[in-house]
């Protein structure tokens, strides 16, 4: 590998939102969506270059990242769009909390999966809208959202269907005829769509295939805000650089008014970092899947022999969902914090039985982590899970 993903740096004396939680503890942070991996030395270089120039006025997004945002969505998604089509932002959840409040009224309420990033919840709430869960389910090893039938609750108020694709938490990427029922019920329940992307390019499993929402036809394309962004992909979350896209016009403009005065501008050192990531990160991005892969197909088999967890193999992100529920204890979070493993607790997601597990980091710390969850649950167990 030209880049080495298994360098460890020391982030719990740095600023890390991730590693301060836990600065006087000894547990493994492996909770919130940021990775442990240097950032891509293009990424850094840019930086560099951009503060000797030494002068930080006010900045707009350089004409040159729009352009790199087309072309990429052109040619790794298949999706032709126009520059006049997106707004950029100081970071996805704010363009979450803006969709809602754009596409819907007071009143009017929202569509939200069951298992979901928690910020979607909070936008709806935040703004006082009415919250439809769509309920999740486990089908042959990956969970995907059913709308198949209303969620319970719908009464004809609602007005935006939420979606997540690769879906956060279980790591799935939705097939074409997933995404097809998807707009189906937005069409026949006359819904918005707001589609957080942010994970598209974080592809784990072999021959699977994003597709952009927005794509399936024009008739998605004109009800769809898709969000997008590269701090996953490129660990630049701290800068916080993002876009919606938006192809139709009126959507678009009820956006940028609801945004105005309140959402600022993004930050010209977040603009360079976007820049130099999307025109020049490639090779690095490709590395990190292949060792993320490693990580996640070690993680499948070590806890494939713990009998008390299960995971589903997420098709993409770096985000593990465990069912913990055969450890018999009444807040699993807790207790493997307690045993010196800070995990995302399943609450936060809509199922308290289950943890999300953040595996982007260097494999050897994950191996530490994993060994420790293992000992809590045989001290728990000491005979073997209870009949």
């Amino acid at each position: 590998m030209a880049f080495n993903f298994e360098e460890s740096i020391d982030r719990r004396h740095s600023d890390s939102y991730k590693w301060q939680k836990y600065s006087a503890q000894d547990v493994i942070p492996l909770w919130v969506a940021d990775t442990d991996f240097r950032s891509p030395p293009c990424i850094i270089e840019a930086l560099q270059a951009q503060v000797a120039h030494g002068v930080f006025g006010y900045g707009a997004p350089p004409r040159e990242l729009a352009e790199l945002l087309v072309a990429r969505m052109s040619e790794r998604y298949h999706w032709h769009i126009e520059p006049d089509w997106v707004v950029f932002l100081p970071g996805l959840v704010s363009g979450i909390n803006l969709a809602v409040r754009s596409l819907t009224l007071p009143g009017e309420s929202v569509v939200i999966p069951s298992l979901i990033y928690p910020p979607f919840r909070s936008a709806a709430r935040s703004a006082g809208r009415e919250q439809r869960l769509a309920a999740m389910r486990l089908d042959r090893g990956r969970w995907v959202v059913d709308l198949a039938g209303p969620p319970a609750g719908m009464d004809g108020t609602e007005r935006l269907l939420m979606l997540c694709n690769p879906h956060n938490p279980g790591g799935t990427v939705y097939r074409r005829a997933e995404l097809e029922q998807q707009l189906n019920f937005a069409r026949r329940h006359d819904l918005f769509v707001c589609s957080d992307e942010i994970h598209c390019d974080l592809l784990l499993e072999p021959g699977v295939e994003h597709i952009p929402f927005a794509t399936l036809n024009d008739d998605a394309a004109q009800r769809t805000i898709t969000l997008v962004s590269p701090s996953k992909s490129f660990n630049i979350a701290g800068l916080g650089a993002s876009a919606a896209i938006i192809p139709n016009a009126r959507l678009r403009s009820r956006f940028i008014a609801q945004r105005s005065g309140i959402v600022p501008s993004v930050d010209v050192l977040a603009l360079v970092a976007a820049t130099a990531a999307w025109r020049d990160g490639q090779p690095w991005l490709t590395e990190q899947l292949a060792y993320l892969r490693g990580n996640r197909d070690w993680l499948a088999a070590r806890l494939a022999s713990i009998t008390e967890l299960r995971m589903t193999t997420p098709e993409a992100t770096y985000l593990a969902w465990i069912d913990a529920s055969a450890l018999g204890v009444d807040n699993p979070q807790h207790f493997f914090e307690q045993a010196g493993v800070g995990l995302s607790p399943g609450a936060d997601f809509g199922d308290r039985r289950f943890v999300r597990l953040n595996f982007g980091c260097p494999r050897p710390l994950l191996v530490q982590a994993v060994e420790r969850m293992a000992r809590a649950i045989d001290d728990l167990h000491p005979a073997g899970p209870a009949a």
